[in-house]
């Protein structure tokens, strides 16, 4: 699988870690950046993980900037992208497995290498379950998403 990742200067620290784990998983990283510890905006790097995941260039993708918040509010403002900041392996696989989550958003003054290379492993190890046997109510649940996205009430 192909997985888009961006870093700000507050997530650069954990880059190298984050390369490593998805090629340890057996995938191939797309490295949008920063290639430096210089301050950078991190909606430039939302935007940048957002359009590799829209156009299918990635079919995941991870961000990593200091609290793992603005990345993850930049993102899911784009459609198509269903970002979440996981600092547990639960989340991280169960947010893949449940909801369809196709971004994942770490904080890396939160936390540190170990921990970022376990939900790295637990996010690039789940599927989407909802169009498996009995996933019907996780679809339909992820339908509604999908149509509040469109601006459609879901009531």
């Amino acid at each position: 699988m192909k997985v888009a990742i961006g870093f700000d200067h507050a997530g650069f620290p954990l880059r190298n870690v984050i390369l490593e784990a998805i090629r340890a998983e057996g995938h191939e990283p797309i490295d949008l950046g920063t290639f430096t510890p210089e301050s950078v905006d991190f909606p430039d790097y939302s935007e940048k993980v957002g359009r590799a995941l829209q156009n299918g260039e990635a079919e995941r993708g991870i961000l990593v900037c200091g609290s793992g918040v603005g990345a993850c509010i930049a993102a899911n403002k784009m459609k198509g992208v269903y970002a979440s900041i996981c600092h547990d392996t639960y989340s991280a696989a169960q947010g893949v497995l449940h909801d369809d989550m196709n971004l994942l958003c770490l904080g890396g003054r939160v936390i540190g290498p170990e921990v970022a290379s376990s939900l790295v492993k637990a996010f690039l190890g789940a599927h989407y379950i909802g169009n498996d046997p009995g996933g019907e109510r996780l679809a339909r649940r992820v339908e509604k998403i999908k149509r509040m996205e469109k601006g459609e009430s879901v009531l």
